[in-house]
């Protein structure tokens, strides 16, 4: 077993949050310095038992190790993983033997049970950047390789409300099959800023946002907080926030961008969600 251990974050109550200066929410609900050359970065949440990171191989594969957190032989005995690739660079992910090559956004399941995983890039100059997000599971269902193009795409939004957008499923009820892990990409078109309009909140289940293909001199706004009650924080290229079940989750940003979401609590529908009308925001 690793004697490494794995940074924590609680879960917070919405009465606290409410109280919170902009570092407290930064310190509790953003996730960031997850992108490091040749290292695994991942947190675990009290969040549905989250943990969330990315894997940035260059020169060299990296192992997915186990965790003391985790008090498991091996990273994937009681949980499942999805894996998707937001780098420029094509890599490789190894599944005891197995390989399964990643262009960008494309997505691998890996389930309960599967006791070796590897990270490579087929460029060092070029690498790939593995976004991971894990979830506990009871039973195993079969890794699995899902491409762009064969993801289910929703095309959502309208120019004139500035919030265009495709939203491609890959982990969910009728795509990739999986215990309790729910995942995709939004992809927000050129002249378009807001995402997940209308807001909402998921009060059976927990959500990560990790946002990418932000540029270097631009931001997002992510919109977070009881509905009455709204908070934002102001995140930068590979950050994610981590949503509690009672909080929003939408935003705006500076230009457009791509963002992950994954979603773990008590089902797998894609559209139980509770929503909060812009209108009776505040």
């Amino acid at each position: 077993m690793s004697a490494t251990s794995l940074k924590t974050l609680h879960s917070v109550h919405y009465n606290d949050a409410k109280h919170y200066t902009t570092q407290q929410l930064r310190e509790q609900f953003l996730l960031s310095g997850l992108e490091k050359d040749g290292a695994i970065e991942l947190i675990y949440m009290h969040y549905d038992r989250m943990v969330a990171g990315i894997a940035k191989p260059t020169s060299s594969a990296l192992s997915l190790p186990t965790y003391i957190n985790l008090k498991s032989d091996y990273f994937l005995e009681r949980r499942e993983i999805g894996i998707i690739n937001t780098g420029s660079g094509k890599g490789t992910v190894i599944a005891d033997g197995t390989s399964y090559n990643l262009s960008k956004y494309d997505c691998l399941y890996i389930g309960k049970g599967v006791k070796e995983v590897t990270f490579a890039s087929d460029n060092a100059s070029e690498p790939a950047i593995f976004f991971l997000l894990s979830t506990p599971a009871h039973q195993t269902y079969p890794t699995t390789l899902t491409t762009i193009a064969e993801s289910t795409v929703l095309e959502l939004g309208a120019k004139e409300t500035c919030n265009e957008r495709s939203l491609c499923k890959y982990i969910h009820n009728d795509g990739i099959q999986s215990c309790q892990l729910v995942m995709g990409i939004t992809m927000i078109k050129s002249g378009s800023v807001w995402n997940s309009v209308p807001p909402h909140t998921h009060d059976r289940r927990s959500e990560v946002y990790f946002y990418f293909d932000v540029k270097e001199d631009q931001r997002v706004f992510h919109m977070m907080g009881e509905p009455q009650e709204t908070r934002h924080l102001i995140v930068a290229n590979n950050d994610a926030i981590v949503s509690a079940s009672w909080g929003v989750h939408f935003g705006c940003g500076t230009g457009n961008y791509s963002f992950i979401w994954a979603m773990a609590g008590e089902n797998k529908e894609f559209t139980d969600m509770d929503a909060t009308p812009i209108a009776t925001l505040k």
